[in-house]
């Protein structure tokens, strides 16, 4: 079996000092990739200095015969973005891959959260990706060739108790993926958000005796796929936890059409409108023209033509 390598690909991955994004460097870089390895070296509420963990992961790397290079531009501004891009640029002379794995937390309830805690979070995890994104994309769309993969979680789908900040960034990049997938699509680009779970510095604290495997080296591979020339999915989230891959994907029930609706309707027929049988799972890339087109299609009480027809799921 042919193995898939990223020999004279150039990826930046954000964050990659520590946990995860280490875990993708080391794995890109052993299959040929030139890596720039961005990290701070911030503690995990991102607001102290501890150490120049990138130049770490560098030498590491090139003590087993890779090629990498650090950088330690923050991904918080968008003068960062354009320099750790530049750095691929100065040290390669060409950008293939941008994964954006640099995170912070920093907890509240809705009650207690700071406003200078939830912009900060923002800043690392969503503004982060854009900086990144915003600066890496014309290169590779000029390039006519590109993939991105961006970090959301199970935090950013199904919410959790007390990051408000951590839920609305994470949500927020799958819609940054999607536009990247959908403008990318005519100039070779693809996007794809991988959902992560492993055990890293997130975890202090938490009693994780009786978890399975969670290594950082668990999710890499799914993450090197969707970072390879060989991924043809774009637009789409894969979940990568405990050795366990699947996809995430975004449903709508059929609904039930009205021509009018009271109060007192939507209440009698809710079960109905939440009805799972014959969901649609929309393509990623026409997803927003068939929402509409369906949705439209109800009310002339006709299929349009050449629609795809509705999925079978649950």
């Amino acid at each position: 079996m042919t193995q898939l390598r990223f020999d004279d690909r150039v990826a930046v991955i954000t964050g990659a000092g520590r946990g995860l994004g280490r875990a993708y460097a080391e794995l890109l870089a052993s299959l040929g990739a030139k890596v720039v390895v961005n990290d701070v070296g911030g503690t995990m509420r991102g607001d102290v200095f501890e150490a120049d963990v990138a130049a770490e992961v560098v030498q590491a790397i090139k003590d087993d015969g890779g090629e990498a290079v650090a950088s330690t531009d923050s991904v918080a501004t968008a003068a960062g973005g354009q320099a750790i891009v530049e750095s691929a640029l100065d040290h390669y002379g060409r950008l293939d891959i941008v994964i954006h794995n640099a995170g912070n937390v920093r907890y509240g309830s809705l009650t207690e959260l700071s406003y200078e805690d939830f912009e900060a979070v923002l800043d690392v995890h969503l503004r982060g990706a854009f900086h990144v994104v915003r600066a890496g994309f014309p290169v590779m769309a000029a390039a006519g060739y590109g993939r991105v993969v961006l970090t959301s979680s199970i935090g950013g789908i199904y919410g959790n108790k007390s990051v408000a900040n951590y839920a609305v960034s994470k949500a927020g990049l799958i819609g940054l993926s999607n536009v990247v997938a959908l403008e990318g699509a005519e100039v070779g680009v693809r996007s794809n958000v991988i959902i992560p779970s492993a055990l890293t510095r997130m975890a202090a604290g938490i009693d994780t005796s009786a978890y399975p495997d969670m290594r950082p080296e668990l999710v890499a591979p799914a993450v090197g796929y969707l970072a390879h020339e060989s991924c043809t999915p774009t637009g789409e989230l894969l979940v990568a936890i405990a050795g366990r891959v699947a996809r995430a994907y975004i449903g709508e029930t059929p609904g039930v059409y009205q021509p009018a609706w009271t109060v007192d309707e939507v209440a009698d027929r809710i079960d109905e409108i939440r009805d799972t049988d014959n969901s649609w799972i929309l393509p990623p890339l026409s997803a927003h023209a068939d929402h509409i087109g369906r949705s439209f299609a109800m009310a002339s009480r006709e299929m349009p033509t050449g629609a795809a027809q509705p999925s079978k799921g649950k």
